[in-house]
């Protein structure tokens, strides 16, 4: 949520920051709302101050054994108005705040402006693509034909963009999980979570998932209960509401967790395999950190990302997205995209975000410099450490061999009791 001081004091550049995102934001009611506003509020504290005024005298009055009579009644009409200037007051603060949850974030100045991902700008590239002396497989194909993936038993059992996996499937998705989690906690210092796979409507409010997203979630019926579509909406709320101390920040979190999405308005779009699935697993990483300290944190978070996917020896690159393609609660982003060889393109693997203050204006989520000091937002990042089913489809892709046969990066086989290669079983 953006902060309502800065869209009063500059709306312009607020309508100029959303414009270059693609979003043409009218303000029009929201001044107007907030002039209505204003004035209620003026009006409802000059009533007070003339009751509480009136209400010493009317004190001092029966005090002194005086007929107080008209100025109680009096009073009882200032009081029916500060009512009637409160009730116009709630309802006002409740259109203001629709307005701001559906505007999305300022892009920082450092992002490239652009229309689509076609001006997103190349930062690095890592690893060389493999040469193939055959056509080169889809990782569907693949894993169908080894037998550790079953997608049509998947659809039986539940319905399409689902999977099964088997045998050194499961174990290969498994073993992506705990490198994962052991490289974030072990080398980058981040505190595992396991948090809750469903979150209610005010977790989802924090995030920026709601109200403007709700098509893309699973709602549990009956419940104001969501399936979590990442698990970046459970660790932002953690500390939603909460005033922290800054001598904590810092705080770094990691979570494995499923996620569930409906990919509204996706159908037709990489419908095969496990790139755009209903259910996929993801490591996610999570920073509450000093808002001078963010942008350092988006580097240093980026690179714990991109350090999976070289100790994997995956072939990808690093994109920093332009302000047509950012995500509604990002000020900056940077994608990391794996190489596919069937697709003959790269592929997004992890998005590393600051939210700067967006969020934690919707979560309520502070902290103090000093003891006395008044409260400030803290700053918010996410990334993904990384999509395990959408890894395990680049390693299939990108270690395939001619027999059919897919190699394995020698950083996983610890975690694959030493198997060095997925053979037909």
């Amino acid at each position: 949520m953006l902060d309502a001081k800065l869209i009063l004091e500059n709306p312009q550049l607020v309508i100029d920051k959303t414009t270059a995102r693609g979003v043409e934001l009218d303000l029009t009611e929201f001044l107007d709302l907030s002039t209505r506003r204003k004035t209620h509020l003026q009006e409802s504290e000059r009533l007070r101050a003339e009751q509480n005024r009136t209400s010493k005298e009317i004190g001092r009055m029966k005090k002194e054994r005086l007929d107080a009579s008209a100025l109680i009644a009096e009073m009882k009409q200032v009081s029916d108005a500060i009512k009637a200037h409160e009730e116009q007051l709630r309802e006002l603060d409740e259109r203001l705040e629709i307005i701001l949850l559906n505007i999305p974030n300022l892009a920082h100045d450092s992002v490239p402006v652009g229309t689509s991902d076609k001006d997103n700008r190349l930062v690095r590239i890592f690893g060389k693509k493999p040469e193939f002396d055959f056509p080169p497989h889809p990782h569907w194909e693949i894993g169908s034909d080894l037998g550790i993936l079953d997608f049509d038993r998947a659809s039986k059992i539940t319905g399409t963009r689902f999977a099964v996996y088997l045998g050194a499937g499961a174990l290969l998705e498994r073993a992506l999980i705990n490198f994962m989690l052991d490289i974030h906690t072990h080398d980058r210092g981040y505190k595992e979570v396991i948090p809750p796979f469903i979150a209610n409507d005010k977790s989802l409010l924090g995030t920026g998932n709601l109200p403007k997203f709700e098509e893309d979630l699973f709602k549990l019926r009956g419940y104001s209960w969501y399936l979590i579509p990442t698990a970046e909406v459970p660790l932002t709320n953690f500390y939603r509401d909460e005033i922290l101390d800054a001598a904590i920040l810092p705080q770094r979190f990691v979570a494995y967790t499923p996620c569930f999405r409906s990919e509204a308005g996706s159908y037709g779009k990489d419908i095969r395999g496990l790139v755009r699935q209903h259910q996929f697993n993801k490591v996610e990483m999570m920073s509450f950190v000093r808002p001078e300290n963010s942008y350092q944190e988006l580097e240093f978070m980026t690179g714990n990302a991109e350090s999976i996917l070289q100790r994997l020896g995956l072939p990808f690159r690093v994109v920093e997205l332009s302000t047509g393609d950012l995500g509604f609660a990002g000020a900056k982003t940077y994608d990391l995209e794996l190489w596919m060889p069937h697709r003959k393109a790269y592929l997004e693997i992890s998005s590393c975000t600051n939210c700067e203050s967006f969020q934690a204006r919707r979560a309520n989520i502070r902290f103090r410099r000093e003891t006395k000091a008044k409260p400030e937002y803290v700053h918010t990042l996410n990334g993904s450490g990384v999509a395990v089913g959408r890894t395990v489809s680049a390693i299939l892709e990108n270690f395939q061999q001619p027999d059919g046969s897919v190699i394995l990066p020698e950083a996983l086989r610890p975690y694959m009791d030493g198997m060095e290669r997925i053979t037909k079983s």
